[in-house]
């Protein structure tokens, strides 16, 4: 019994039990003790600390690690919180580097919402589900419905919405891949409702096989369980894959048969350093068109975000959720329930305009938005593949090559000594958050164990971003790395 008990209603043995029994490794006691060196450093006290700098490496939250933001973004946010400033916009033009378009696009977005201190419909600003809408058609080559279109708080608000209409008792089951970010089986725990894993094929740069989740599937509705949603991430949280044309074609038709709701997760769109992102919103409409009838009940939910790409506006929380084939009564009740949080961020709505519309070739701040959003793309580029020449040098990690992947994560296997098993065992954690806690108490790099993912049993993974500035800190892990393997060899 809690020791605060006699004194308080709530303690620890009669709270949610589901809220005890949800995990998310991202935020958990490794960040939680990076953030204490953060703030001892900051405190001038880390003069015990073998390291002199704190890198979360755990989350991908660019904006923390130094990434700019996209000029173009900020001063029409600035303008929309500080519409006096609109009275002076010769002043603004002159004088403090807006540009002419900065100014229209203000005005243009408080016409939409009023007032950014204002609610929204719940649904998000009609005029910004107009510009998703064209931005989803120019996208894809086939139209979106504005009135399909959800805004939400960052996509995560998105799931689970998505998660808490679908799962309407303990036996309703998600097919989830595995690795998987931990939204999915943190808000499954919190809802009691079934985590269905399939694994992801490690040994085929992490893609998605269709075997694995029909075998998945039979079990689990062998086992009672009534499977009603498949979440694809693509590309792939944490492992970065990204699904080929003909690969999405596969999952859809599966979930055609299977009267599967699709949950398609696609955050990181534009984070591809090889090839091009498809949609599988574009893969459902193709084939609806090549075999009419087919597929017209397929029921697909596709999610996006401000948070990554190459906007990293984490905190603004932006993101939408587009709805095809979902039947209107249900319809109605996803947006009662989006009604019962009243509307998603306002300012985070009007970035969300920004981002699908941004300046185009002709406006005048097109040449400098080019050069920011590159420069971010490259730079994530460069260190993607800093680390990824790094954990090819270390003994005993294997890493897929970014030029395969996407997102702004890689998740390199490692194999640890059996020494180093047994010290794991005795501090009562697993080898890989043994391995990510001996690192982040030597270098103040913070990164995940493969657990927090989820991972096949007798196997080890982390998952580090590629966010931080520079490749210097780099050089910590591929030290540390040598030094612990030495220790326990």
């Amino acid at each position: 019994m809690s020791s605060s008990a006699p004194l308080r209603s709530l303690c620890l043995d009669n709270i949610n039990p589901r809220v005890k029994a949800a995990k998310y490794a991202v935020r958990g006691e490794l960040a939680v003790r990076s953030e204490i060196y953060r703030q001892k450093l900051a405190r001038g006290e880390g003069g015990d600390l073998p390291f002199d700098t704190v890198i979360s490496a755990n989350i991908g939250n660019p904006q923390q690690l130094d990434q700019k933001p996209i000029t173009f973004f900020r001063q029409v946010a600035s303008l929309l919180e500080n519409p006096t400033l609109l009275e002076h916009a010769d002043l603004l033009v002159e004088k403090c580097g807006y540009k002419a378009d900065v100014v229209a696009r203000a005005k243009k977005l408080l016409k939409d919402v009023k007032s950014v201190g204002a609610y929204s419909q719940s649904q998000g600003a009609p005029g910004i589900r107009d510009s998703v809408a064209k931005f989803i058609e120019n996208r894809d080559g086939f139209p979106a419905d504005p009135a399909s279109i959800y805004l939400s708080a960052g996509a995560s608000s998105g799931v689970n919405t998505m998660l808490h209409v679908i799962c309407s008792k303990p036996e309703t089951g998600v097919l989830v891949p595995i690795p998987q970010y931990p939204l999915y089986t943190a808000t499954l725990s919190v809802l009691g409702a079934r985590c269905v894993p399939y694994y992801l094929d490690e040994a085929h740069a992490w893609t998605t096989d269709l075997s694995a989740i029909e075998s998945a599937l039979a079990s689990a509705r062998d086992a009672g369980t009534d499977v009603r949603a498949l979440v694809i991430i693509n590309p792939g949280n944490p492992t970065g894959a990204s699904l080929p044309a003909e690969d999405i074609r596969k999952v859809i038709e599966f979930a055609a048969r299977e009267k599967l709701v699709l949950i398609a997760d696609e955050v990181y769109q534009t984070n591809v350093f090889q090839g091009s992102f498809v949609s599988f919103k574009k893969g459902l409409r193709e084939l609806q068109a090549e075999r009419p009838g087919e597929f017209d009940y397929v029921e697909l939910v596709s999610l996006h975000s401000i948070s990554k790409g190459m906007v990293g506006e984490c905190g603004h929380r932006g993101g939408y959720f587009e709805l095809v084939g979902f039947d209107p009564d249900v319809v109605a009740q996803i947006y009662k329930f989006v009604s019962i949080s009243l509307c998603p961020p306002v300012v985070g709505q009007c970035l969300v305009e920004c981002m699908v519309n941004p300046p185009k070739e002709g406006d005048e701040s097109y040449a400098l938005y080019r050069k920011e959003y590159d420069g971010i793309y490259e730079g994530l580029m460069k260190r993607a593949f800093a680390l990824y020449e790094a954990f090819k040098e270390m003994e005993g990690v294997e890493c897929q090559s970014p030029a395969v992947q996407g997102s702004m994560y890689l998740f390199p296997t490692i194999h640890v000594p059996a020494k180093a098993a047994e010290q794991a065992a005795k501090e009562g954690r697993t080898p890989d958050e043994f391995y990510c806690f001996r690192l982040l108490d030597a270098t103040g790099v913070c990164v995940v164990p493969g657990s927090g993912f989820g991972q096949k049993d007798g196997s080890l993974h982390f998952r580090t971003t590629f966010l931080a500035p520079g490749t210097d800190w780099v050089g910590r892990i591929t030290k540390f790395h040598k030094d612990f393997m030495d220790e326990f060899r």
